[in-house]
C-alpha cells in the first residue's frame, strides 16, 4: 500500500530528501518563471480568445497539482501557444469570443481533457499516445507556429482582421487594408519585439563579458517578457496612447484568486467538445513528456509516463475548477525552469504562490498594458516552433517519414487544427502498414570460417547451393505474410538444386494468426516440392506460443536450431530427400 501511494504521489519519494540547498534552488527557479509565466499566460489567454486574467488562473492551481503529483521534476506547467490555439479553433465553431458560454466551453475543455488524462493515467495505456509519430508532431507544430504567428497580426497592425485557419486569407486582406494600420500599435509592437529579442539574444552575452555571473545574466536574460511588458505599459499610461491613438489596452483585470466554482456539466456541450478535448489532451500529453523525457536525460532521472498523464490529468481538473482552460508542459518555460536551477517540483509550486499574489496585488498595474506587446510575446515564443531541423533531417533520412510530415504541415494549413493532424496520423500509420508489408528478406552466407552470415548482396560469403538461408527482418503478421509467401516461392523456384529452407527469426518478435497459417501453408507447399523448412534463432516468446499449438510437431523433418551456424553445419552434412509425391 506504501509503495502504491508514493508511486502515485511522487512528492514523498523526494520529499524525504530535500534540503535548504534544494529550496534555494527551486525558489529562485520558481522566481524566474514567474516572472516569465505572468505575461505569457495573458497573452496565450488572448490567444485562446479569453480575457487575460484567464491565463493567470490556470498559472495557479494547475501547477501546485503538477508539482505534488508529477514525475518530472523540472516540468513547468500552464497555459501554452498550440493549445492555446486549439481552444480557440474548437470553441470559435460553438461560440461567440467574450461571451459567457465562450468561457463556459473553456471550462468544460479543461474539465473533459482532466479526466480523459486522468483515466489514461490510472489505466495505464500511455503508450497509445505514440502512435503521434515525431514526423507527424514536427509538421503540426510547424503549421500551428504559423497560424499562431499570423493571427496576432490583428494586435500587431493595430486593425481588425477576420479570424481564418487559412494564413493566405490573413495576409491578404492585411495587405489590401494596410492603410487602417495603426501606428502607435506598429511601434509598440516594434518596440517589444526588439526587447524580447535583444533579451534573447544579446544581454546574457554582454552581462557575462563585464564579469557578471552566468547564472545571473542568464537570470537577467530569461526577464525580456517582463521588460517589454513595463516599458510599453508606462509608455501608453504616460502618453495616454489608449485614448489619443487608439492603441488598444488589456485594461480591467480582476484582482483576487480565481473563484473556487464546479464547471457547470452540459451533456450536450460536453458531447460537442468531446473530440477536441481528446485531441487537446494527446497533443498536450506529447508536448509534456518529450519536454520531460528530454530534461529528465540531462540529470539521469526517469519520467513515468503514465503518472505524467495522472499529474496533468489533476492538473486540468485543477484548471477547470478555478476558472481556467486546458495547460500542458510548456518547452522554453520548462527549459528556463531547468537551466535556473529547479531541483523538485516544488519549483512549479512556488511559481504558483508568486503568480497568485500577483494576482491579487499587481494586476491593477496592468490596466494599460497594451495587447500588441502581448501579441508580440507570443510571435517570439511561436518561432522556435517551426521545425526546419527535422523536415531537412526527415528528408534526408526516410522519404515515407518526409512525407507524413509534409501531409500533416499542409493539411493543418488548409483543413484546420483537428483534422489536419488526424490526417497526418492517419498517414502515418498507413505508411507504416506499407512500409512493413514488404519485409526486408536477405540470403545470408558465411563469412570466411567464421560463424557470422551476412547479406549474400553485401559480403563476400559462402553458400551452400542446396541450402537457403534467409533472414526476415520483420514479425510477421496480416498485412505482410502474403508477400513473405510470395517471395520464398519465387527465391525456391529460381534455384532447383535447393533442398532446404532456413528461415533465420532472429528479428521477429511476434507472429499472428494470419502469418502462422501462412508459414503452416508454406512449410506444406515446400514439403511437397522437396524442400524442407527450418527454423533458427526463435525468441523465447514467439517459441512459447508456437509450442503452444504444436507447430513444431508438424515440420515433418524440419528442426529448429539454436544458431544459424548450427543449422548450415548439420545440414551441409546431411543427404537430400526427393520430392514427395503427390497423393
Amino acid at each position: 500500500m506504501i509503495d502504491t501511494v508514493r508511486r502515485f504521489v511522487p512528492l514523498l519519494q523526494w520529499g524525504r530528501t530535500y534540503d535548504r540547498q534544494s529550496l534555494a534552488s527551486d525558489s529562485m527557479a520558481g522566481l524566474i518563471v514567474a516572472i516569465m509565466l505572468v505575461p505569457q499566460g495573458m497573452a496565450y489567454a488572448l490567444l485562446a480568445g479569453l480575457p487575460a486574467e484567464v491565463g493567470l488562473y490556470a498559472s495557479i492551481v494547475p501547477l501546485i497539482f503538477y508539482g505534488l503529483l508529477g514525475s518530472s521534476r523540472a516540468l513547468a506547467v500552464g497555459p501554452v501557444a498550440i493549445v492555446s490555439l486549439m481552444v480557440a479553433s474548437t470553441l470559435g465553431e460553438i461560440a461567440e469570443q467574450g461571451s459567457a458560454g465562450y468561457l463556459a466551453g473553456a471550462v468544460m475543455l479543461a474539465f473533459l481533457s482532466g479526466a480523459i488524462l486522468l483515466g489514461m493515467g490510472v489505466a495505464r495505456v500511455g503508450f497509445l499516445v505514440n502512435f503521434l509519430s515525431h514526423p507527424v508532431i514536427s509538421g503540426f507544430s510547424s503549421a500551428a507556429a504559423l497560424i499562431i504567428g499570423f493571427s496576432q497580426l490583428k494586435h500587431l497592425l493595430g486593425f481588425e482582421i477576420p479570424r481564418s485557419h487559412l494564413i493566405t486569407e490573413t495576409i491578404l486582406h492585411a495587405l489590401t487594408h494596410i492603410a487602417q494600420v495603426n501606428w502607435a500599435t506598429l511601434l509598440i509592437a516594434a518596440v517589444s519585439l526588439a526587447i524580447l529579442l535583444g533579451f534573447k539574444s544579446r544581454v546574457a552575452g554582454v552581462l557575462k563579458s563585464t564579469g557578471v555571473s552566468a547564472g545571473l545574466a542568464d537570470a537577467i536574460a530569461k526577464s525580456g517578457p517582463l521588460v517589454a511588458v513595463v516599458v510599453t505599459t508606462i509608455a501608453v499610461w504616460a502618453l495616454a496612447l489608449n485614448d489619443t491613438a487608439g492603441v488598444k489596452i488589456v485594461a480591467d483585470i480582476p484582482s483576487g484568486l480565481p473563484p473556487l466554482a464546479v464547471p457547470a456539466f452540459d451533456v450536450d456541450l460536453a458531447r460537442q467538445l468531446l473530440p477536441a478535448a481528446a485531441l487537446i489532451s494527446v497533443v498536450g500529453f506529447l508536448e509534456s513528456v518529450s519536454v520531460a523525457k528530454s530534461l529528465a536525460s540531462k540529470r539521469r532521472q526517469k519520467i513515468d509516463a503514465n503518472q505524467e498523464l495522472i499529474a496533468l490529468g489533476a492538473a486540468n481538473l485543477g484548471a477547470a475548477f478555478t476558472s481556467g482552460y486546458p495547460v500542458t508542459g510548456g518547452f522554453s518555460r520548462s527549459l528556463v525552469n531547468f537551466t535556473s536551477g529547479a531541483v523538485t517540483p516544488l519549483a512549479s509550486i512556488i511559481t504558483a504562490v508568486l503568480i497568485g499574489i500577483a494576482v491579487m496585488v499587481l494586476t491593477p498595474l496592468l490596466f494599460f498594458l497594451p495587447k500588441a506587446t502581448l501579441a508580440a510575446i507570443i510571435v517570439v515564443a511561436v518561432a522556435n516552433l517551426i521545425d526546419i531541423k527535422t523536415l531537412r533531417e526527415t528528408f534526408a533520412y526516410d522519404l515515407a517519414d518526409f512525407m507524413s510530415l509534409v501531409a500533416t504541415f499542409i493539411s493543418v494549413l488548409t483543413l484546420g487544427i483537428e483534422l489536419g493532424i488526424v490526417v497526418g496520423a492517419g498517414l502515418s500509420i498507413v505508411l507504416y502498414l506499407w512500409r512493413t508489408s514488404r519485409p526486408h528478406m536477405a540470403v545470408v552466407g558465411r563469412v570466411g570460417d567464421t560463424e557470422h552470415f551476412r547479406n549474400v548482396l553485401r559480403h563476400e560469403v559462402k553458400t551452400d547451393p542446396a541450402i537457403l538461408a534467409i533472414r526476415v527482418d520483420e514479425s510477421l503478421y496480416f498485412a505482410n505474410t502474403a508477400y513473405l509467401e510470395d517471395e520464398i516461392l519465387a527465391r525456391v523456384s529460381d534455384s532447383p538444386d535447393i533442398k532446404h529452407l532456413v528461415l533465420i527469426m532472429s528479428a521477429v518478435n511476434f507472429i499472428d494468426a494470419s502469418a502462422l497459417e501462412t508459414l503452416e501453408t508454406l512449410t506444406e507447399r515446400l514439403r511437397d516440392a522437396g524442400v524442407t523448412v527450418h527454423l533458427t534463432d526463435v525468441k523465447g516468446p514467439v517459441s512459447d506460443k508456437l509450442q503452444r499449438i504444436a507447430f513444431f510437431d508438424h515440420m515433418g523433418d524440419g528442426k529448429v536450431y539454436l544458431s544459424i551456424h548450427d543449422a548450415i553445419t548439420e545440414l551441409s552434412a546431411k543427404p537430400t530427400l526427393p520430392p514427395r509425391k503427390a497423393a
